[in-house]
């Protein structure tokens, strides 16, 4: 309900205390390019970057198979807007880390990622990457997160593609809520772990009602 104007409202200062205002030529709207700004920033731009992804896997060992897998036909990354698997650090904004790391590989990573473009994450995948795995020894690097930042965690020993999937769709995540940080900003990264999301065989066809193998006639 508007309020009743007072008698002096038409002295200076006290026009705008009360509902309704009729506008005149002397009024002026103004308004926050900043809080503009970050509306098309947080439901424009990052909106489009977490649904084109461009990752760069860096595959050295039994873990790169399964990121092969992941962007074939079965599982199919492009569902994701990640199919654009690029090998050129410059073009890329996602580093995969998959399969243990040496010694001697460790700066050529880093060189990798310091030659990607921000803002980038990084996706540790496989127990080799995230812990050096059963290779306990002086020429694998214990943990690529000793040297760089990681932002999620893909546990597996290789992990199936479906935890692969959800490490990407963590990585969304974050892009949607977090917003565009540099890696500067993120420190050590935000070291989340993707949950494996796939059930057994046998949990499975228990949960649609399917007969098990020793129920097969």
């Amino acid at each position: 309900m508007a309020s009743i104007a007072p008698e002096n409202a038409d002295t200076i200062g006290e026009k705008h205390t009360y509902a309704p205002h009729a506008m005149s030529k002397d009024d002026v709207l103004t308004t926050r390019l900043d809080s503009l700004m970050n509306f098309f920033r947080k439901y424009g731009v990052n909106w489009c970057r977490k649904n084109s992804l461009w990752p760069l896997p860096f595959a050295t060992a039994c873990c790169g198979i399964e990121v092969m897998a992941t962007g074939a036909s079965r599982y199919d990354i492009a569902r994701f807007g990640a199919e654009a698997m690029r090998f050129s650090p410059r073009q890329a904004d996602l580093l995969i880390v998959a399969g243990r790391v040496g010694i001697k590989m460790m700066p050529v990573l880093q060189r990798i990622y310091m030659q990607m473009c921000e803002p980038k994450w990084v996706i540790s995948m496989g127990a080799c990457a995230s812990t050096g795995g059963v290779f306990d020894t002086y020429a694998t690097v214990q943990g690529v997160d000793q040297f760089m930042p990681v932002d999620v965690y893909v546990p597996g020993c290789p992990p199936r593609p479906e935890t692969l999937l959800e490490g990407v769709m963590a990585i969304q995540r974050l892009v949607d809520k977090e917003g565009i940080k540099t890696s500067s900003q993120r420190g050590k990264g935000y070291r989340m772990v993707a949950e494996p999301t796939y059930m057994l065989e046998v949990n499975a066809r228990n949960k649609l009602g399917l007969p098990g193998e020793s129920e097969k006639g």
